[in-house]
């Protein structure tokens, strides 16, 4: 028999949160059993497209959903489902974009449509009201509604649903194995930043305005002003990155900040981290919280995040209104000591191979009495 294949729509396939537990699943899964392909929004090559192509997977791309580029989207949406008829189910990642995505699956006929909500608020931008009208028409174009988290889920898709019990939580779980402590591997990896005895505050995630790097710095500045013996790691990129370099220089800190960009060592890189620092305006419930967990460090987060990612007890949340001085304070008078936090987030249901394994399930026996009604 054939594979199931399931459409998995996103913006593109770099290592973000998203698509790092996206990838997390597809490489647990039974391939001959289950299959992923990807539609994407962007015209360049992903990080994890090799990687996708070698397992099987299948990579289609799109325009980008932007204002003014609706039109060419949409007839690019209709070609697409109009050639694409073996696609029984699809999932889509695209938070609010989602909707446009699940009309037109809708319109061509696909019994299987979910929408799954990765964020709980929208910045004020020049796409806001675009955005506001996405959410609006979202409706019944999805029959499958999956969220990160209660508030996700409320954001995207309002409290209707959430009431009447048609909401999912699929908790945003990683591969534990790969976040054991290893006190060898902790000593290399700090060796490679040149830590020492240093404090090693960490930090995963895209320079954009989401993830607050300006004030991440200020933080770490005040930090700095009271002990100069520590160490600030940067992972990712972004387009804010060069302001952030210079945000750096200009307060001397440039042999205390270290810029790794997009890495695929994630689990390692932790180990040799003490605290790790998250001060994001909105999240939905991050992927990286929880590997930072998973990796037993304590970590310090904006309040804008929901409570429900603290599933250790070792996330404090301190509010974005807060001076950087506070933040500093708290950092500094926190235990950096670590936690073997596996069988907490096992029993919580943040263990991907658990997960992995409900996910095919449920596209089994929620989807497959659909399927065969053709």
């Amino acid at each position: 028999m054939e594979p199931v294949r399931i459409l998995q729509v996103v913006t593109v396939m770099n290592r973000g949160g998203l698509e790092t537990m996206l990838m997390n699943y597809y490489r647990q899964m039974d391939r001959a059993d289950i299959q992923f392909d990807f539609m994407v929004h962007r015209p360049e090559r992903g990080h994890y497209d090799d990687e996708i192509e070698s397992m099987g997977g299948v990579i289609y791309r799109m325009p980008p959903i932007k204002p003014g580029n609706y039109r060419l989207y949409f007839n690019k949406l209709t070609e697409f489902f109009h050639a694409h008829r073996e696609y029984r189910v699809v999932h889509s990642h695209i938070n609010e974009n989602s909707s446009f995505v699940l009309r037109e699956a809708k319109r061509a006929g696909i019994p299987c449509r979910i929408a799954h909500s990765h964020l709980s608020d929208l910045r004020l931008d020049l796409k806001f009201p675009f955005r506001v009208y996405a959410k609006y028409v979202m409706k019944d174009n999805p029959n499958r509604y999956f969220a990160c988290s209660k508030n996700a889920g409320r954001w995207l898709f309002g409290r209707e649903i959430e009431e009447r019990n048609s909401l999912v939580v699929m908790n945003n779980a990683v591969n534990l194995r790969e976040f054991a402590f290893d006190p060898a591997v902790r000593e290399k990896v700090r060796s490679e930043f040149q830590a020492g005895e240093r404090l090693v505050i960490g930090h995963v995630g895209r320079f954009n305005e989401q993830k607050n790097h300006s004030f991440l710095i200020d933080i770490f500045y005040n930090v700095y002003q009271r002990n100069r013996n520590v160490l600030l790691v940067l992972v990712g990129e972004g387009y804010l990155e060069p302001a952030i370099r210079q945000k750096v220089e200009q307060l001397g800190l440039k042999d205390h900040v270290a810029f790794l960009g997009v890495r695929s060592d994630i689990p390692r890189l932790m180990q040799g981290m003490d605290l790790f620092l998250f001060p994001s305006l909105f999240e939905g419930l991050p992927v990286v919280l929880v590997e930072a967990q998973a990796a037993g460090l304590r970590c310090m987060a904006s309040s804008s995040i929901t409570p429900e990612s603290d599933l250790t007890g070792r996330v404090r949340f301190i509010g974005l209104q807060e001076p950087a001085d506070l933040w500093a304070r708290e950092i500094l008078d926190s235990s950096c000591e670590r936690a073997d936090t596996s069988e907490q987030l096992r029993e919580s249901g943040y263990d991907s191979a658990k997960t992995a394994e409900w996910l095919a399930s449920f596209y089994h026996t929620e989807c497959q009495p659909i399927l065969n009604q053709r």
